[in-house]
């Protein structure tokens, strides 16, 4: 069974820049404000959505593992 990640947008920092959703389309989406959510909150590992929360400019965009909850972007460390 591969990894799952929770994914969390903080719309209160969000400035909708549209990074997440250009990488990696499925796994974000902008509405109408341009605010950012994940498309579900819960998706398969994969490199398209560390990118995308990596590049997101304000770092918004929250990483976790579902089995454990360990921080997988932001690393817990920096």
């Amino acid at each position: 069974m591969s990894e799952r990640w929770h994914v969390e947008v903080d719309r209160s920092v969000c400035v909708g820049s549209g990074m997440c959703a250009g990488i990696a389309p499925w796994a974000f989406r902008l509405d109408t404000a341009r605010q950012s959510h994940p498309a579900e909150p819960e998706t398969d590992a994969a490199g398209p959505v560390l990118a995308a929360a990596e590049s997101c400019p304000v770092e918004a965009i929250t990483l976790r593992t579902l089995d454990d909850g360990a921080a997988v972007f932001p690393p817990e460390d920096a």
